[in-house]
């Protein structure tokens, strides 16, 4: 039977001998019987983030999520009005959806393929990215979230994703047919310079170290993970992820020449499968304390464990079918796991969709929520006050809520293909892009 392997590395153990036990035991002087407990030493303070020039400062080392609660709305999105904002890729228009009716209640034309509504590094604005696949008409596209209205789209390369540095001073365009990352200037898009990332192949989605000096970028064709050196202005290092990390074994069989079937036999466990599809990474997401970035894949079901530090897979946690998009709770204790329901890039409807909820303290999946009847859940985001979980249908031509207490789901009709949609407002001081990676 074919089979998953939910690799977990970092789980040491340390044992004493029971001979060194008993040396310890017969050398040791007993305390007094009156004697006072040793003090307990106070736990350290984490120590304080040095974050670039620019960049708002980090409230707690141990959650960068801390300033995204329900509580912390900023006063740049007074006014705006609640929406849910949907690009539909195949209708070139965006949806605009009243989440207190579920209802869709208006339907704008905007560039080529819409892939992400992105908020604006202010929270002021917000912006669609239209890459116009295959195609030389890419164009942004702004839209007032006071009015919900668009204004005149802009001329850009190519733009599949869009971020921000961490400064505000740039938008960082993802031009993923060129392998290489546009930086705008964030209020004009006027092109200030480019960083080229040849060993990138569909470079796609990303997250930010907390100090706001180096960027995670992942390479969906060829199933590696960039890091780039923000301030430096160059990439670092690309390594390549694979659910069989650890096993030199099987990554052996998958780099072996020539045409191979999808499923071989496992060497060190019988009736088990490997699979040598290359891997197809997606959205990124760091830890609450930035030290862990986690990677989902669509092609490994499942999400890659990566240390920022040394810029190596850790672990492996299986998943779903289809592994794509990843959204911390709004208590910053969980992370969402959007599993498409297919493990091709373009997908049939009525997949085996689902969400599951993963523990960041423990790193084990708590919940699974399937999508009742097949589904095939995409991008998104979550409310203000993180009672629900918005995903595109990506090939229903539905919108997704998923209640974050019950997994329970409501549909609402959409144009074609919808694809990264926002929910706005959200709390949080600052936009680092995407869907709203706030912080």
């Amino acid at each position: 039977m074919r089979q998953h392997h939910a690799l977990i590395a970092g789980a040491g153990f340390i044992m004493l001998g029971s001979a060194a036990w008993l040396v310890a035991a017969q050398t040791a002087t007993p305390a007094p019987a009156n004697a006072a407990a040793p003090a307990l030493a106070p736990t350290p303070a984490p120590a304080a983030v040095t974050t670039v020039p620019g960049m708002p400062p980090v409230p707690d080392p141990t959650n960068l999520y801390s300033e995204t609660t329900s509580k912390h709305m900023s006063p740049a999105t007074a006014g705006a009005l609640e929406r849910v904002y949907v690009p539909n890729h195949d209708a070139n228009t965006v949806s605009v959806i009243d989440p207190a009716t579920l209802k869709v209640v208006d339907t704008f034309k905007v560039g080529i393929n819409p892939q992400h509504v992105v908020p604006s590094w202010d929270l002021k604005m917000l912006w669609v990215a239209n890459n116009a696949e295959g195609r030389t008409d890419g164009s942004l596209t702004p839209v007032d979230p006071k009015t919900g209205k668009p204004g005149p789209s802009i001329p850009v390369d190519d733009p599949y994703n869009m971020y921000w540095s961490p400064d505000g001073q740039y938008a960082i365009v993802v031009a993923e047919a060129y392998k290489r990352l546009d930086f705008r200037d964030a209020k004009t898009m006027q092109l200030k310079y480019t960083i080229p990332t040849p060993l990138c192949a569909g470079i796609n989605h990303a997250d930010f170290s907390i100090d706001g000096r180096h960027a995670l970028f992942t390479c969906e064709f060829n199933g590696s993970l960039t890091k780039v050196d923000l301030v430096q202005r160059k990439v670092l290092a690309t390594i390549k992820l694979s659910q069989y990390f650890n096993r030199p074994d099987a990554l052996a069989i998958i780099a072996k020449p020539g045409k191979k079937p999808k499923y071989v036999p496992d060497p060190a466990q019988l009736g088990a499968e490997i699979c040598t599809t290359p891997g197809m990474p997606q959205d990124v997401r760091a830890s609450p304390d930035g030290k862990t970035f986690y990677v989902a894949d669509m092609m490994a079901d499942g999400i890659h464990v990566v240390d920022f530090e040394t810029f190596k897979q850790v672990g492996f946690i299986a998943t779903g079918v289809g592994a794509h998009g990843l959204y911390p709770s709004r208590d910053g204790k969980s992370l969402y796991v959007v599993n498409r329901g297919s493990n091709t890039v373009r997908g049939k409807p009525l997949g085996k969709g689902s969400v599951s909820v993963m523990d960041f303290a423990t790193r084990t999946i708590t919940k699974t929520w399937p999508v009742p009847g097949g589904g095939s859940p995409d991008m998104g985001n979550i409310s203000a006050d993180g009672k629900y979980l918005w995903l595109s249908g990506r090939y229903d031509n539905v919108v997704y809520r998923f209640d974050t207490d019950t997994g329970a789901v409501d549909k609402i009709k959409v144009g074609l293909e919808p694809h990264g949609l926002t929910v706005w407002p959200q709390p949080g001081r600052y936009s680092l892009g995407h869907t709203g990676n706030l912080r």
